[in-house]
C-alpha cells in the first residue's frame, strides 16, 4: 500500500496540472514499513524536471538532477520509495514504456491523469512486471 498525505497529493495533482500536454515526473520520498517494507508512507514529493525528448509521451528524470535529489531526500533522513509522473491523455494505468524503462525493484511507481476528475493510482514494480497497490489518503 501507498499512504500518501493530503497535501502531497494535491502537490502531484498539482505538478501534473501544471504539465499541461506534457508528463511531468518526481520522487516520492518517505519511509518503508511493514515486515517485508511491502507499506510505501509518503512524506515529501520533489518535482524533477522532465527532459524527455519527447515529453508528450515519455518522462525521463535527468540523471544529475535525480542524484542530487536522492541526496536531499536522505539528507533530511528519509528515503526514496518510489516515482511519480503523469498521463496527460491517459491511461490511468503504467504503459507498455513504463514496464521498459522500470529499474528500481520494490519501489512504487505513482500515475496521476490531470483533468476534471484526476486519478492517482499506483504500481509497484516486481522486477518483470507492474503489480497494483492500493493508495490511502491520510490527513496532513
Amino acid at each position: 500500500m501507498l499512504s500518501i498525505p493530503r497535501a502531497a497529493y494535491g502537490a502531484v495533482l498539482a505538478h501534473a496540472d501544471a504539465g499541461g500536454e506534457n508528463e511531468v515526473c518526481g520522487i516520492l520520498a518517505g519511509e518503508r514499513t511493514g515486515d517485508g517494507g511491502e507499506d510505501a508512507r509518503v512524506e515529501t514529493v520533489h518535482r524533477a524536471t522532465n527532459v524527455a525528448e519527447t515529453p508528450e509521451t515519455r518522462y525521463l528524470i535527468d540523471p544529475e538532477q535525480q542524484l542530487q535529489l536522492i541526496e536531499e531526500i536522505e539528507a533530511a533522513g528519509r528515503e526514496v520509495i518510489g516515482f511519480y509522473h503523469s498521463h496527460p491523455r491517459g491511461p490511468p494505468a503504467p504503459s507498455e514504456t513504463d514496464a521498459e524503462r522500470a529499474t528500481w525493484p520494490g519501489y512504487s511507481y505513482a500515475i496521476c491523469v490531470p483533468g476534471e476528475h484526476p486519478y492517482l493510482g499506483s504500481w509497484r514494480w516486481t522486477g518483470e512486471t507492474f503489480e497494483r497497490e492500493a493508495v490511502a489518503l491520510r490527513p496532513d
